[in-house]
């Protein structure tokens, strides 16, 4: 795996011409994450952003600075001294990054830190020699930390995933965990329906433990059924518990015994979790879709979005801090089937984020 450096900007001149804005608004976090990837608006939101629009609005790139409650282990060591400045991410649209734009946005934020009271810049985490090498043009960076990435991973997590249904979400994981894009190890699949499809790809797979944990409602009270969940899945020892198309609400003290528990939504749900709808990239807003046919709900109030999030788990249904997101543009006409289908590898794509940062950000 690749190396990462953390480079460092000297703030103390020449930063000190521009008055960034400090915050972005809702429908350029949405962008960042059509355009990105689906991670980096978080960062944003829990920072300052200067942010670029083209002449009819619509957003065309970005810089955040000053990000608040991020854990990545490369955030551990020079950026913890006293007078540094986190960084990024930075992201400029494709059409537009040979005009400077990128120069003028990463100026931009650094002359924010220094307006802060910074005296260094830490830009986090750059992998290629050649974004190095315009960091270090643009604003003279120069590189102060290196860290192997296959190091920051000592100890493959073990992970259980739980799932009800036919399991793509799972071989995706299973696939890049045996290819070693996925440093982690699936010690185990729990399912709550005995004939998921997704327990055959276990078995094939290798998959350790393979159980079913149903609820037979008539024979078994809720709260039983609960505690037996919990002693099953706190059976395997899991490091992170995946749930990947699970169809059943969890307990408070399941939620409780897992710190580290991530849910995949097939929907586009927003950063601020008590709002109860969401900003698209083209500017609208539409309902933020809970239910457990969020695709089908938005298809029948004619939504032109959709999209899917992966999110930590909280007491409070599809609620918790989203660790990454992707809106989906969905056709006129276009069936449930046909937009699921389209939804499937992007889901596959944001699973495997959530999994990486989760890894970079663990204690």
């Amino acid at each position: 795996m690749r190396d990462l450096f953390n480079l460092v900007v000297d703030l103390r001149e020449g930063f000190d011409v521009i008055a960034p804005a400090i915050d972005t608004d809702e429908r350029t976090l949405a962008w960042i994450d059509d355009e990105f990837g689906g991670s980096w608006s978080s960062e944003a939101y829990a920072g300052s952003t200067v942010a670029a629009h083209d002449t009819i609005g619509a957003p065309i790139g970005f810089a955040t600075y000053e990000s608040k409650g991020m854990r990545f282990r490369w955030l551990r060591g020079l950026a913890q001294e006293p007078g540094v400045g986190v960084f990024g991410p930075i992201g400029v649209a494709k059409q537009h990054r040979r005009a400077g734009l990128g120069n003028e946005l990463l100026f931009a934020a650094l002359s924010g830190l220094h307006r802060r009271g910074y005296s260094r810049a830490l830009i986090a985490a750059v992998g290629e020699q050649k974004t190095i090498d315009w960091y270090r043009h643009a604003a003279g960076a120069e590189v102060a930390e290196r860290y192997d990435v296959a190091a920051l991973v000592p100890k493959r997590p073990r992970v259980t995933v739980m799932v009800s249904g036919s399991g793509t979400n799972l071989q995706s994981v299973l696939d890049r965990s045996r290819s070693g894009e996925l440093p982690i190890d699936v010690v185990a699949v729990v399912s709550n329906k005995a004939g998921a499809y997704a327990l055959e790809r276990a078995k094939k797979a290798g998959v350790p433990s393979r159980r079913v944990v149903e609820w037979k409602r008539k024979e078994e009270a809720r709260e039983a059924y609960d505690l037996r969940l919990l002693d099953e899945v706190r059976a395997d020892e899991p490091d992170l518990v995946l749930m990947l198309g699970w169809m059943h609400l969890l307990s408070e003290p399941f939620v409780r015994a897992f710190p580290s528990l991530l849910n995949l939504h097939p929907a586009f749900l927003p950063l601020d979790p008590a709002r109860d709808d969401v900003a698209l990239p083209d500017g609208s807003r539409m309902p933020a879709y809970r239910g457990p046919d969020a695709v089908g709900d938005a298809l029948r109030e004619k939504r032109l979005w959709t999209g899917a999030t992966v999110h930590a788990v909280t007491a409070a249904t599809d609620r918790g801090p989203v660790i990454a997101r992707k809106p989906l543009r969905v056709s006129a006409g276009e069936t449930q089937d046909r937009v699921m289908e389209r939804l499937h590898p992007l889901e596959h794509e944001l699973v495997a984020t959530a999994i990486r940062r989760w890894i970079y950000e663990r204690p």
